[in-house]
């Protein structure tokens, strides 16, 4: 059969393999490594959807998600996670625990400092408007409850692991408080400059909204504020490369009913995820946008080059961001980020759709279309 064609020389045979081999290479190096740090809570919401964002993209290999307490107790957070990688597939993938309280600040010591400054709207964890329990404790989750376990590994080490297995090649996506990626920076002096870039969800400078939460503290921001002191040790560091998804622009992006209707549409585990447990429409799309600019930057259409910090002053502005410029930064040794301002909004949005529309890449046995299958029954 097929004899009428010529014969391939045992040369040209060895020529291809190799060609192909270095096809395959050149795709394996093209995988962008990110180590996720996330203040975890769920289901879906902004925590959950940003490591959608990195789990749905065949671009990405996540190494690791590390959990710490911030939008909620580390412990619950830790538990959502492990429950989205059952439910799109992903098990493979290690949920690192990390710190349960900030370096400095407690939940005490920030009421007392209320009674002088004034009410902070949302505290995380600690807000009053969340179902108490305490910091160790699990409830039984919406979304059904994980099987799988979390790493034995604490999440510094396992931050400073990863950069030095990977050195120069891994993007740290930090939007929580910075309590483990600090922590990290004070074991490892190495750490930072090991890492490819730092990426955080974080920070507001001077964002046009009549947001309640912004309207009268302008720098005020969650993630930067809630440890103020890992904060500033993390921006202090010497990364080859800082990003910050500031409040900024944040507030131009929104999780709406038509993006929700359109996803709704997939039958894939991501789409049904976030379509079963989206509690809040159109809440701002903070960590998502992060990650996605992360994986294409043109989606930010303006940026700032300045210097970052945050305030240690225990009084009024304690945590608030501080920024400057050549002109008139202080003579203190700060790094330089790229403070996202705006976005392509429809952009973003198309990318985000088909992103949560599609399957979940390397998935085995996503749980989310057993749950499916059945309530369609």
């Amino acid at each position: 059969m097929y004899s009428h064609l010529p014969k391939i020389s045992q040369s040209l045979r060895i020529a291809c393999m190799a060609c192909v081999f270095v096809a395959l290479g050149a795709l394996a190096q093209q995988k962008r490594y990110v180590v996720i740090d996330q203040d975890a809570a769920g289901p879906a919401g902004t925590d959950m959807n940003s490591m959608l964002v990195f789990l749905q993209s065949p671009e990405v290999n996540v190494l690791g998600i590390t959990v710490v307490t911030g939008d909620g107790w580390r412990d619950e957070e830790v538990a959502h996670t492990l429950r989205l990688l059952e439910l799109v597939g992903r098990t493979d993938i290690p949920v690192v625990s990390g710190a349960a309280f900030p370096m400095v600040r407690t939940e005490q010591w920030t009421h007392a400092w209320e009674q002088i400054y004034g009410k902070i709207l949302y505290q995380g964890a600690w807000s009053s408007w969340r179902k108490p329990h305490g910091p160790y404790v699990v409830p039984s989750l919406p979304e059904g409850n994980p099987t799988a376990k979390p790493a034995a590994e604490d999440a510094a080490h396992f931050l400073i692991r990863m950069v030095h297995k990977y050195p120069h090649q891994v993007t740290i996506y930090a939007a929580g408080p910075m309590t483990n990626i600090a922590t990290a920076i004070v074991l490892d002096p190495h750490f930072a400059e090991l890492a490819q870039e730092l990426v955080i969800m974080g920070g507001s400078i001077n964002p046009h909204t009549n947001d309640e939460e912004y309207i009268d503290s302008p720098r005020h921001e969650f993630n930067l504020w809630f440890d103020p002191e890992a904060s500033s040790i993390t921006l202090h560091a010497s990364w080859p490369k800082i990003t910050v998804t500031t409040v900024d622009v944040s507030i131009e992006t929104h999780l709406t009913q038509e993006m929700l209707a359109e996803i709704s549409k997939s039958q894939t585990a991501a789409a049904q995820y976030i379509v079963s447990y989206t509690r809040r429409p159109g809440s701002y799309l903070w960590d998502e946008l992060a990650a996605a600019a992360w994986l294409d930057p043109s989606l930010i259409t303006r940026e700032r080059y300045v210097y970052m910090d945050v305030s240690l002053d225990k009084g009024i502005s304690y945590g608030d961001t501080l920024v400057w410029t050549d002109k008139d930064k202080p003579a203190v040794n700060i790094q330089k980020v790229h403070a996202q301002m705006d976005v392509d909004w429809p952009k973003f949005e198309e990318m985000f759709v088909q992103l949560m529309s599609a399957p979940t890449p390397n998935a085995k046995n996503p749980q989310m279309l057993h749950r499916t299958i059945t309530r369609q029954k």
